[in-house]
């Protein structure tokens, strides 16, 4: 007996010996991280380059406001298609089609003379290629990979882009003064090539392609490549537009699109330009922005695994509303502890609103709930869209951005509300929209 219990240690030892400390999931995880910050690089252009090619190709803003308005609505439209075709060619092949295709956005760029080469290069490829590892990428990792502490990571990956803001912001700000536009479009293209290698050493598509369970999970097998990528994104959209969660999530979604990246992240550098600030001030403000933002989104993670999503979401909302309305009154030369205060404020609740939407979507839609976020996110960069260019808009015609504040403010109560009426999901799914 005691002959066969040392056998067995012993055969054992060097199974104990061979497991690896860190799970594996956090390993993806990290890459995951260094991804998005490569291809969310690009993204701390528009608002720095609003008023260079205004003064170098002499376009108006609005025409600029357009190509990045296209920018945002390819970002947030592939997001859910993309994270089909990850089901069906995996992760590592996805994402680094879309790295190569933001670095070749920004490369051509730099030798772009007319205005639809910037809606091609800068729109188009750059869009497709950032929604392609948008947060649908970060949902789909966290799916497959964690059980445990989804909540946390989908805070941490949705950080990433803060932290790209942080990395980027102040660098291509810098460039931008002192060298001109086209060495900051070379920069992000780098920072995407950079990330290449990474993604396809280090990232894996399941945990069973390494012999693992997911993060405080149980085994299970990799399922078969996914067939018909394309029809079951629309599919799973027709069957989640008949469920009322879907239009609160994306209704509120879209106006968090509307009061952050197609306002904030494009407008604020040039508003404040407006009001005497120097570029490269106004720029480091944003990267703090994107500090505070990776803070505030990893402490929602942490909240949404503890606490009503639905509260969490309208209290985000209600914030954002009420600082967005004070905003105008804070402009000026010079950066004053008010201005100070709102940056730390907005910042901690720039993409807070992140992880409660992702575990809603999660509780309402199961399985297909990637997909579904994926959707939502097209809703927040659709929001995006129009207040990119409207905003540069409304600045051509009245020679400033107080009316974009004021409006998106009063959008933001309206999130809020939105919030607060979503039901939690019954044992047989959502509720159909009446």
């Amino acid at each position: 007996m005691n002959r066969t219990t040392d056998s067995t240690a012993i055969e054992d030892a060097p199974r104990r010996r061979s497991r690896p400390r860190i799970h594996r999931a956090w390993i993806v995880a990290a890459v995951t991280f260094v991804t998005i910050i490569g291809g969310a690089a690009f993204n701390s252009l528009p608002g720095l380059l609003i008023d260079p090619l205004h003064s170098w190709f002499g376009w108006s803003r609005g025409e600029i406001g357009l190509a990045v308005s296209l920018d945002m609505a390819l970002y947030g439209l592939t997001a859910p298609f993309a994270a089909a075709l990850m089901d069906r060619f995996g992760i590592r092949r996805v994402v680094v089609v879309a790295l190569a295709a933001v670095a070749t956005g920004a490369l051509a760029s730099v030798w772009m003379t007319a205005s639809w080469q910037l809606m091609l290069y800068w729109g188009l490829l750059v869009g497709l290629g950032t929604g392609s590892m948008a947060m649908a990428f970060s949902a789909t990792v966290t799916n497959r990979w964690f059980v445990a502490r989804r909540g946390l990571v989908t805070g941490i990956l949705t950080a990433a882009g803060a932290s790209g803001q942080l990395v980027f912001l102040p660098l291509c700000a810098w460039i931008v003064d002192r060298h001109g536009w086209q060495p900051a479009s070379v920069t992000v293209a780098l920072a995407a090539l950079v990330v290449i290698p990474f993604v396809w050493l280090l990232m894996r598509d399941h945990p069973a392609d390494v012999g693992l369970a997911p993060y405080g999970g149980a085994y299970v097998e990799k399922p078969a490549p996914a067939t018909g990528a394309a029809a079951r994104t629309v599919r799973v959209l027709f069957d989640a537009a008949r469920t009322g969660p879907f239009w609160l999530l994306a209704g509120s979604f879209a106006i968090c699109g509307a009061s952050t990246n197609g306002l904030v992240r494009t407008h604020f550098v040039p508003s404040a330009h407006d009001h005497g600030m120097e570029i490269t001030a106004a720029a480091s403000l944003l990267a703090v922005i994107g500090v505070f933002d990776i803070i505030g989104t990893v402490f929602s993670g942490w909240l949404t695994d503890r606490f009503d999503a639905r509260r969490l979401l309208a209290l985000y909302y209600a914030l954002r509303g009420v600082s967005l309305l004070f905003l105008p009154m804070l402009m000026g030369p010079a950066v004053h502890p008010p201005m100070v205060f709102f940056i730390i404020f907005y910042g901690l609740d720039w993409v807070a609103t992140v992880p409660p939407t992702l575990a809603l979507c999660r509780e309402q839609y199961g399985e297909d709930s990637a997909i579904v976020f994926g959707w939502v996110l097209a809703s927040h960069q659709v929001g995006a869209a129009p207040v990119a260019f409207l905003g540069a808009v409304a600045r051509d015609a009245t020679g400033s951005y107080d009316v974009v504040w004021y409006a998106s403010g009063a959008l933001c109560a309206m999130a809020a509300l939105m919030a607060l009426m979503i039901r939690r999901a019954r044992a047989g799914g959502p509720e159909p929209a009446v």
